[in-house]
């Protein structure tokens, strides 16, 4: 399953990136070890500081990894499951 996160850095994480920006990649291999592939990864302007396409097993799995990322306190999430539209249309 593949799902759309849009994430925000607390106050906390921006000074953090600050210092250390080689955490973005730190972070995306602790959720690999979570079962939460990253598979592309955006840095953006806006509402939100990232969006990232991942890809795990079930929702459990990748709600199990953003409740760990957030209890952190340095980030904090939007998760989507992201439906291809060809499955879609099958499903209509």
């Amino acid at each position: 399953m593949k799902f759309v996160v849009l994430s925000r850095l607390t106050d906390e994480g921006a000074k953090t990136l600050k210092e250390k920006p080689q955490r973005i990649k730190e972070v995306n291999q602790e959720l690999e070890k979570m079962g939460v592939k990253v598979l592309e990864q955006f840095a953006v302007f806006g509402e939100y500081d990232f969006v990232n396409i991942v890809e795990a097993s079930d929702n459990a799995t990748v709600m199990k990894a953003m409740l760990e990322l957030a209890s952190r306190g340095t980030i904090r999430t939007v998760t989507m499951p992201a439906v291809p539209v060809d499955e879609l249309i099958k499903k209509l």
